[in-house]
C-alpha cells in the first residue's frame, strides 16, 4: 500500500520519484497478490527502484526464511528491470551479502548504512552504493563515521530516512529533507572533504545509482 501511495505522489509531483517493494518487516505477508501489485508498480517509469527490501534480524517481525525468500524475489526484479535495489540491513550482514552474491545482484544501494568500515569496503568492492543518514552524527556511532571515511567518493550517498533519524542537533524532532545538509557536513568532516565537493559528488552519485531520475 505504501509503495502504491509513493507511486501516486511521484506521478503527480514533478521531481519526485518512488520505489516499490516489500520491507523485511512485512515479508511474512508477501503473497501472489502483493507480488503482482509490486511488479505492476515497477512498470511505472516514475518508480525508479526496487524496495525498500532486505533483512532485519533486530526486530524480527517476519521469520528469517520469509525475509530471505522475499529478498531473493526483489533481486530477480532488480536484475530483470535494471532498476536498483534499495536494501535495508539490520544485524544481518553475513546473510545479506551472501544472498546478494548468490542472486548476482548488480544494482544495489545500501540504505541507511549500519555496518563498519570493513563492510563498507566490501560493499564498495562489489560496486554497491552506500548511503548514510543522520545517525552518522550520533556520538555512539563512531563505527559509522569510520565506515563513511572508508567509502570511495564515487560510491557515497546521503539521505535523511525522514521522519526518522534526525541528526544529533535535531534529535527529539521529526527529521525532514533539509537536514541532509547537517549529515553532509559531518561526512565532510570525517572524510576531510569540502562540503560543496560532497554536495556535487553525492548528487552525481544519486543520478548514477538511480538512472531513472535523469
Amino acid at each position: 500500500e505504501t509503495s502504491a501511495r509513493s507511486a501516486e505522489l511521484a506521478d503527480t509531483l514533478e521531481g519526485v520519484f518512488a520505489t516499490a517493494g516489500m520491507h523485511p518487516h512485512d515479508a511474512s505477508g508477501f503473497d501472489a497478490a502483493a507480488a503482482a501489485r509490486i511488479e505492476e508498480l515497477l512498470g511505472d517509469p516514475r518508480v525508479i527502484g526496487v524496495g525498500e527490501c532486505g533483512l532485519d534480524y533486530f526486530r524480527m517481525h517476519s521469520p528469517v526464511d520469509d525475509q530471505i525468500g522475499v529478498l531473493r524475489t526483489h533481486i530477480a526484479w532488480s536484475n530483470e528491470t535494471g532498476k536498483p535495489m534499495v536494501v535495508h540491513v539490520r544485524d544481518a550482514w553475513p546473510d545479506v551479502l551472501r544472498v546478494l552474491d548468490e542472486g548476482s545482484a548488480e544494482h544495489v544501494v545500501i540504505h541507511c548504512f549500519s555496518g563498519d568500515a570493513d563492510i563498507a569496503r566490501e560493499c564498495a568492492a562489489r560496486g554497491y552504493f552506500t548511503s548514510f543518514a543522520g545517525n552518522v552524527t550520533y556520538p555512539k556511532n563512531e563505527h559509522l563515521r569510520q565506515a563513511a571515511a572508508a567509502v570511495p567518493l564515487d560510491r557515497l550517498l546521503v539521505e535523511t530516512d525522514a521522519p526518522f533519524l534526525s541528526p544529533q542537533k535535531k534529535r527529539g524532532s521529526d527529521n525532514h529533507p533539509s537536514n541532509v545538509m547537517i549529515t553532509l557536513a559531518e561526512l565532510a568532516r570525517v572524510r576531510g572533504d569540502d562540503v560543496e565537493k560532497l554536495v556535487v559528488a553525492t548528487a552525481e552519485n544519486a543520478r548514477a545509482a538511480f538512472p531513472g531520475m535523469r
